[in-house]
């Protein structure tokens, strides 16, 4: 059984790593933030609660190899800045979904382009996907083109697939086939 409790990786400003109970503060601020969560599929967090359940589900789910949720610290000052997941982990199809955030004071400087390369990376590599899929709002453009720079294809579109608060929004499916990464890697070294 693969568990996910000891990941970790280090890219040139990052540091993936498991989320520890002491990030419960720095999670709360960040996806407490109406401009973080404009696109989520749940409302602004409101409570400390919320971020300890979430920290202690994933330390459950690591350790039974259920998902992989990975905080993104910056290297340089050690502060938590949001988190990138591979979840619905599907062994026999070797398909997952990738979910990530990040504290609106970050947007802007690629440090998502680089967490989620690592994370992308492993997936293929480590884990032996064929396919990793993207389900976002589609008004997230930012969104839309940090998956299109790594090299997702849209593939679907759904309407009306989420409510939250009241506000109805609808879905648009990426999706990144194994051998589409190892293209773009190829041709990102020449």
């Amino acid at each position: 059984m693969t568990t996910f409790e000891k990941v970790k990786f280090q890219t040139s400003r990052l540091i993936l790593r498991p989320l520890q109970e002491t990030d419960a503060p720095a999670l709360l601020a960040i996806f407490s933030d109406e401009k973080v969560m404009q696109y989520w599929s749940t409302p602004p967090w409101n409570s400390i609660e919320i971020a300890e359940a979430l920290i202690a589900r994933d330390l459950k789910a690591m350790a039974a190899g259920g998902y992989i949720r990975l905080g993104i610290e910056r290297a340089e000052d050690h502060i938590l800045i949001g988190n990138c997941t591979l979840f619905d982990l599907d062994k026999q199809c070797r398909r997952a979904e990738i979910g990530y955030g990040m504290a609106h004071s970050a947007w802007g400087k690629g440090y998502m382009h680089e967490a989620l390369s690592a994370l992308l990376d492993f997936g293929f590599s480590e884990l032996k996907l064929n396919r990793i899929e993207a389900d976002i709002d589609p008004r997230n453009l930012a969104s839309a083109k940090s998956l299109e720079r790594l090299g997702f294809s849209r593939e679907g579109y759904l309407r009306e697939r989420w409510i939250v608060d009241g506000v109805v929004s609808d879905t648009a499916l990426y999706g990144l086939l194994v051998s589409d990464w190892h293209d773009r890697l190829k041709s990102n070294a020449q």
